[in-house]
């Protein structure tokens, strides 16, 4: 059992449940059900209304209502298609890849049948809560512009090709597990994933009409503040759940995501001032978001100072994806998926393999393993991920545009979609 836990690059039996149950027989623990069906409820509002409220609030007033429909029907999609074959593929046995269909339905997975110390059914809730997020985020590169039906065909697709092999990759003794790389909460499986998607999105579906010669200024910070900190909140059920039960890394993990979001916060904002002349709150709102993704991969694997790093370095990585990276890659991602999930995922992956060492304050690594090849894992792990993902992308919305089309006419775009492709309007005056 030790080897096969040192193998797969883990510290804890509590982050492989499966290998709990075959090192002593499973009981279930009514401290830990509880936890995990809290953390499960949290990362649910993370996606409605967190995700929907700070996309909402940074795009224009009249795609707003287009922006929550798109999170609140992707989200229900991905719920199904979850429960139909999703969980099986992604968390089954099966190869490096994929898992089998032997749970697709959820058959042959009993009542009463225990992950660990907790119920299967509750698993199924809480990694179905990530499949639905990291679809959600990706949704903030296409504002503004996209057909509706061609965001649900692409979703189809990119979670079915995408994201339940790399989950399966990372989280279930596929081949990124088995490499040891080490990605505590998510920042390979959603955020790198969902923001490569992203940026692979915004470019085939075009610059917004009159990008580059019109202002295109967020129509409610006050919405982005709400959603912000709908989103922290939430997140804590992300990382701390992700130890799978209330144990001492779930306590490591809630720490390290409050301190290194604070420091985010912080470095994002003063970096802004010495820039720009001025602290905004939307700084400080990108910074949240910031130093959260900068974590999510180390929350469990590093000690609290390595978590404080991190998230110095996640807010200041944050600023310059949005500024300097944004305008090299001459992209028109309007909520800044790439510049803040996808930089800040990647810096977060790799500073996992630096300050997972014990002599830095974390958890150690695998028996035999150095920083060196943790950090060469970590870089494989991120490039696996990139190609793995954007290949999918291009293949999903290239479908889209076959079958439906990616983008609404310029008149509908011009007036707004809330009105042309929804019937409504956000705000009637």
């Amino acid at each position: 059992m030790n080897k096969l836990i040192t193998k797969l690059g883990l510290t804890s039996l509590a982050l492989l449940p499966s290998l709990a149950m075959a090192a002593a027989p499973a009981v279930a623990d009514k401290a830990d059900n509880a936890f995990m069906m809290i953390c499960t409820a949290l990362v649910l509002f993370m996606s409605i209304p967190g995700i929907a409220l700070f996309y909402g609030g940074l795009i224009r007033g009249k795609n707003v209502l287009s922006m929550l429909t798109q999170v609140a029907v992707t989200f229900s999609l991905v719920c199904v298609l979850w429960v139909i074959y999703g969980y099986s593929l992604a968390f089954s046995e099966g190869n490096s890849f994929f898992g089998s269909f032997q749970w697709a339905m959820l058959k042959n997975i009993e009542l009463k049948a225990l992950m660990g110390s907790f119920y299967q059914y509750i698993r199924i809730a809480f990694q179905a809560s990530f499949a639905c997020i990291t679809v959600g985020l990706i949704v903030g590169a296409l504002a503004e512009r996209i057909r509706f039906s061609a965001v649900l065909i692409f979703v189809v697709v990119w979670l079915t090709l995408a994201y339940l092999p790399i989950a399966h990759m990372v989280w279930a003794g596929g081949l990124l597990a088995q490499d040891g790389a080490l990605d505590f909460a998510g920042g390979t499986v959603v955020h790198i994933n969902a923001a490569v998607a992203g940026l692979v999105g915004a470019y085939l579906v075009g610059k917004r009409a009159g990008f580059g010669k019109e202002a295109f200024k967020p129509h409610n910070l006050p919405m982005v503040f709400l959603g912000t900190a709908i989103l922290y909140v939430g997140w804590f059920g992300f990382n701390a759940g992700s130890a799978s039960s209330a144990n001492e890394i779930a306590a490591l993990a809630f720490l390290n995501t409050v301190v290194a979001t604070a420091g985010a916060v912080l470095s994002w904002v003063f970096g802004e001032w010495a820039v720009r002349g001025k602290p905004s709150l939307l700084g400080a709102c990108s910074g949240f978001i910031a130093g959260l993704v900068a974590i999510t991969p180390a929350c469990g694997y590093v000690g609290v100072g390595g978590a404080l790093i991190i998230g110095l370095a996640g807010g200041l990585a944050g600023l310059w994806g949005v500024t300097t990276l944004k305008k090299w890659l001459r992209v028109d991602d309007p909520c800044d998926v790439f510049g803040v999930h996808g930089v800040c995922g990647i810096l977060g992956c790799i500073l996992t393999g630096v300050f997972a060492s014990s002599s830095l304050g974390g958890v150690g690594y695998a028996e035999g393993v150095t920083m060196g090849h943790q950090v060469w894992i970590q870089l494989f792990s991120v490039g696996v991920t990139i190609v793995w993902t954007a290949v999918v992308a291009f293949i999903g919305f290239k479908l889209a545009d076959m079958i439906v089309g990616l983008r609404v006419p310029e008149d509908q775009e011009r007036e707004g979609l809330d009105v042309n492709s929804h019937g409504e309007n956000a705000y009637n005056q």
